[in-house]
């Protein structure tokens, strides 16, 4: 799993439904081909950047995908059966459920849910659209900058976890943002950016789907746009993108749909364009001032 969670925690009733996560709440990593302004002295500018980018970012990127998916191995690994309490997950090939069939990502005009839980969506429908919904909004949980700070970092943890693969799953994301870590992405220990600088980590989803699931239990897959870097003076880790797919195994437990086990994949990814990238105090600016949203089926 790419790292990512978001330091916006905060009495949920205080924010609405939009705002839950936009102010740099949750987030993705990612690289792709832009075309740069020719803005003198911006790190972002110069000439246009070839495809692979730079090769510390490089280097970046792919230390975040390996740390987390290697924490989130371990942490799973002998997880059992799948038993009620939420323990282990059944695999996909000896799950008992129905196997979904296809269908579009189209919006269903249903709210995905009335309460939130430490700035978090929580409290879904007991169906495949408030599986749906749960995945794609735990995802742009995980995804945020929130990730990188130890305790935001449990309180997310916590929230969309079963009790059992939460508690399996703590240590081993500590380890895995390790403060070497988080030195190499430019942050501080506490996962703070430097002065003058913001630190953007985020997912965006693009579409879910159901790819199994019966009464207590579902395989949802999210398939997402990641945004990680640092935007702000002599930054050498410009904020960039990717794509990946993100699957979740969840179960119904407590009254709400809880994470058990989760797995990610590079693409679905488009043809990259040919646009002009936004100078540092423009993302910077941009992350500030949009939010993000509460997803729905």
């Amino acid at each position: 799993m790419s790292p990512g969670g978001e330091r916006g925690y905060g009495d949920a009733s205080s924010r609405g439904d939009e705002g839950g996560y936009g102010d740099g709440g949750y987030g993705g990593t990612g690289q792709t081909r832009t075309r740069l302004p020719d803005r003198p002295g911006d790190v972002y500018g110069g000439a246009r950047r070839g495809r692979g980018g730079s090769s510390r970012n490089t280097v970046t990127v792919v230390a975040v995908v390996v740390l987390l998916i290697a924490a989130i191995a371990f942490a799973n690994r002998g997880g059992g059966g799948g038993g009620g309490d939420g323990s282990g997950s059944a695999s996909n090939g000896s799950r008992s459920g129905d196997r979904a069939k296809p269908a579009p990502t189209t919006a269903t005009g249903k709210r995905p849910v009335d309460t939130k839980t430490s700035g978090i969506p929580t409290g879904y429908a007991h169906d495949q659209q408030g599986a749906q919904s749960a995945a794609t909004n735990y995802a742009v949980a995980m995804g945020g900058t929130g990730m990188f700070n130890a305790d935001t970092r449990h309180v997310i943890v916590d929230t969309v976890y079963t009790e059992a693969a939460a508690g399996k799953l703590r240590n081993a994301m500590d380890d895995a943002y390790s403060p070497s870590f988080l030195d190499r992405l430019g942050l501080k220990p506490d996962g703070s950016p430097p002065e003058g600088s913001t630190f953007v980590s985020r997912t965006v989803p693009v579409g879910s789907k159901v790819k199994e699931y019966d009464n207590d239990s579902a395989t949802v897959a999210v398939w997402y746009m990641g945004l990680i870097g640092m935007a702000g003076p002599g930054s050498t880790d410009p904020v960039t993108t990717s794509w990946s797919t993100w699957t979740f195994d969840l179960r119904w437990t407590d009254g709400d749909w809880k994470i058990v086990s989760d797995s990610q994949k590079d693409g679905p990814t488009p043809v990259p364009g040919d646009d002009k990238a936004a100078a540092s105090d423009e993302i910077s600016k941009a992350v500030e001032e949009y939010g993000g949203f509460t997803y729905a089926r």
